[in-house]
C-alpha cells in the first residue's frame, strides 16, 4: 500500500515544529470543586479554550471502539485512535463478541486449555482484574468462562482475584466477589470445585507495566503461583479484615492474600495445568505473561519454581514480540497509522513520555506495534518514573519530559514530536485531591514553557486530552462523599496554538468529534491532505 501523501496547495508547514502535547486525563467536567481540572490553576489551558482554534473532543465509548458509550475510555484506546487516524475495534468489543458469538470457546488455545485440566489431578487456573470497570477485564467474563468450563466437565478451577479500585468505585472488591461466589456455590451443586484461591491489590500484585517495577510481578508469582502470601480462609475474610486493618485502603493498593486449609494453600498452580489470564488490555499483563512463557531466559526476578502449564492471555498482549505465545481473542489488526505516514513521507519525530506513558506514545500510537517505524526517522525517549504512590510526588516526570522536549525542538532536526503528561491520570486515579490538582497545575505550568519554545521556533502546538480522570475526583450520594479514581465519560479539550496564524484555517463544522479526527488533524499542520480513509481533519483550509 502506498502511503505517499498530497501536499496541501495553498498551505504549508511553519518553519518549526508541531509538537503535540497530550494532557493525560484531563477532561471537561462540572464546574464545581470535584473537578480537579476546574479547581487547580490552569492560566495556559485556560487561554487555550478561549482561542478560535478550540473545541471539545470524544474520547469515551463508541468513539474510541469500546462496546457502548456507557463504556469510559482509556490510554490505550485513546492513543490506538489518535495515532491511527480511525476507529477500530477494541479488546473489550472484541472479546465480548466472541463471548457472545461462541467463538472464543471453538479455538484451538481454548480446547488445549481444557484438554490440560480434564484430569481430576490438574486445575484450570484464572488470573485476572475482577472489575466491570471493562478497561482490562469485565467480570462477565469470567463468569462466562467458568459456565464453560463446567460445561466441559472441568472439575476443579481456581480464580486468582486481582482487586481494582481505579477503574471502578475504590472500596468495591466485595461486590465481585460476591458474583464470583454466587455462580461458584451454584457450580458446586454439580459437582463443580471452583474456588477463590489468591488475591491482592492490582497496583501492588501482577498488573506493573512498561517494566516500571518487578517486584510487583515478583509479588503476584508468589501469591498465584507459590501460594506465598498472607493466609485467609475465604476471599470475603481476607478483604474484610484487610479493610478494617487499614481503613484508609482501597481496593487497588490491598496486600496480596492466599487462600488456606489445613495451613496449606488451596491453588497453588502446579504442572500440567491450565492459566489463562482474563485481562484484555496488555500494558499491564504483558509482565506476567513473560514469566509464564520465557524459559531460562527469563531473569527478572527469581521464579523458585517454574510448573510447566499451557498458559494463555485473553489476547496476545504484543503482538510483534508475541506475548503470550498463545490467546483466545485475536488483538484489533491496526494499518497505516500515522507514524508510518509520517515516516513515508519525510517526516522527522520524535516520541517522549515517562515510563508510565512511554508505551502509550510508541508502541499503542503506532498501531500496537513495537519497536520503530522508521529508526533513521524517529527517537523515542523514555524518561523513569519514580517508584512511589503517585500522589506523594504529583509532578512526576512533566518538568524532565518539558526539557528533554525542548532541547530535542530547538535542535531544529524534527518536524514533529509527541509527548504525554501522565500527571492527570496516574494521580487521577489515587483519587487524592490535594495531590490530584498540584498534578494539573504541574502539567499546565509545563505546557506553557512549551508554548514558549514553540513560540521562539515559529512552531504549532496541539493540545488534547486522551480521556477524563482529573475532572472527577469524587461524588456525592444521599449526601456523602464518595472518593472517584476511575476515568470519565466527559469531553476532552482540544486546541491548536499557533503564533503564526493569520486565519489560513479554522475548526471545522463535524457532527462528532473524536480523537480519530486528530491524525489527519496533524497532517494538515505538516502541509499534507489526508489519508482517504482517515477519519475528517478538525480543521479546514479557507
Amino acid at each position: 500500500m502506498s502511503h505517499n501523501l498530497e501536499k496541501i496547495d495553498n498551505f504549508s508547514r511553519r518553519p518549526g515544529p508541531v509538537l503535540l502535547v497530550i494532557l493525560d486525563g484531563v477532561g471537561l467536567g462540572e464546574e464545581n470543586e470535584s473537578n480537579g481540572v476546574y479547581m487547580a490553576k490552569t492560566p495556559c489551558l485556560d487561554s487555550l479554550m478561549k482561542s478560535d482554534l478550540y473545541t471539545t473532543l470524544r474520547a469515551h465509548g463508541m468513539a474510541v471502539g469500546m462496546p457502548s458509550d456507557d463504556d469510559m475510555g482509556n490510554s490505550e484506546v485513546g492513543h490506538n485512535a489518535l495515532g491511527a487516524g480511525r476507529v477500530f475495534d477494541q479488546g473489550a468489543t472484541l472479546v465480548q463478541n466472541s463471548i457472545k458469538e461462541g467463538k472464543i470457546f471453538k479455538t484451538e488455545t481454548w480446547n488445549q486449555l481444557i484438554e490440560g485440566a480434564s484430569k481430576d489431578t490438574q486445575t484450570f487456573h484464572i488470573i485476572g482484574l475482577l472489575s466491570d470497570g471493562n478497561v482490562h477485564s469485565h467480570i462477565d467474563h469470567f463468569l462466562a468462562v467458568l459456565n464453560q468450563c463446567a460445561q466441559r466437565g472441568i472439575k476443579r478451577v481456581r480464580i486468582h482475584a486481582l482487586l481494582d479500585g481505579r477503574d471502578v468505585y475504590e472500596k468495591s472488591a466485595l461486590e465481585y466477589i460476591q458474583k464470583i461466589e454466587e455462580l461458584t456455590d451454584k457450580l458446586k451443586e454439580q459437582g463443580c470445585d471452583y474456588r477463590i484461591a489468591s488475591g491482592g491489590g492490582r497496583m501492588i500484585t501482577t498488573m506493573d507495566r512498561y517494566n516500571a517495577d518487578w517486584s510487583i510481578v515478583k509479588r503476584g508469582w508468589d501469591t498465584h503461583v507459590l501460594g506465598l502470601a498472607k493466609e485467609f480462609s475465604s476471599a470475603r475474610e481476607a478483604v474484610e479484615t484487610l479493610y478494617k486493618e487499614d481503613p484508609s485502603v482501597n481496593d487497588q493498593y490491598l496486600p496480596a492474600f492466599v487462600i488456606t486449609e489445613k495451613n496449606s494453600p488451596i491453588g497453588t498452580i502446579e504442572d500440567g495445568d491450565s492459566v489463562v489470564f482474563m485481562n484484555f488490555r496488555g500494558d499491564r499483563a504483558i509482565e506476567l505473561s513473560m514469566a509464564f512463557d520465557q524459559g531460562d531466559e527469563f531473569d527478572k526476578f527469581d521464579r523458585v519454581r517454574v510448573p510447566k502449564v499451557f498458559y494463555a492471555g485473553m489476547m496476545q498482549y504484543d503482538g510483534d514480540l508475541h506475548i503470550p505465545k498463545h490467546y483466545l481473542v485475536d488483538p484489533p489488526e491496526i494499518d497505516s497509522a500515522v507514524s508510518v505516514y509520517m515516516c513515508d513521507n519525510g517526516i522527522k519525530s520524535f516520541a517522549i513520555s515517562e515510563t508510565q506513558k512511554y508505551g502509550h506514545v510508541t508502541y499503542f500510537w503506532n498501531g500496537n506495534k513495537s519497536g520503530f517505524v522508521n529508526e533513521e526517522l524517529e527517537t523515542y525517549v523514555e524518561i523513569p518514573s519514580d517508584k512511589i504512590q503517585f500522589e506523594k510526588a504529583p509532578k512526576m516526570k512533566a518538568f524532565e519530559i518539558t526539557e528533554k522536549s525542548i532541547e530535542l525542538m530547538k535542535t531544529g532536526e524534527y518536524q514533529f514530536g509527541r509527548i504525554n503528561f501522565p500527571n492527570g491520570d496516574m494521580v487521577g486515579h489515587t483519587g487524592v485531591p490535594k495531590a490530584i490538582i498540584e498534578s494539573v497545575e504541574a502539567a499546565d505550568q509545563c505546557l506553557a514553557k512549551l508554548l514558549e519554545t514553540i513560540k521562539e521556533l515559529k512552531g504549532v502546538v496541539v493540545v488534547l486530552a486522551d480521556h477524563g480522570n482529573a475532572d472527577v475526583m469524587f461524588t456525592e450520594k444521599n449526601g456523602k462523599r464518595i472518593v472517584n479514581t476511575a476515568h470519565s465519560l466527559n469531553p476532552v479539550p482540544f486546541a491548536i496554538f499557533d503564533p503564526s496564524y493569520q486565519g489560513e484555517y479554522k475548526i471545522k463544522e463535524l457532527d462528532k468529534r473524536g480523537l480519530s479526527n486528530v491524525a489527519a488533524t496533524l497532517l494538515n499542520l505538516l502541509g499534507f491532505k489526508q489519508p482517504a480513509d482517515y477519519d475528517p481533519s478538525l480543521i479546514m483550509f479557507k
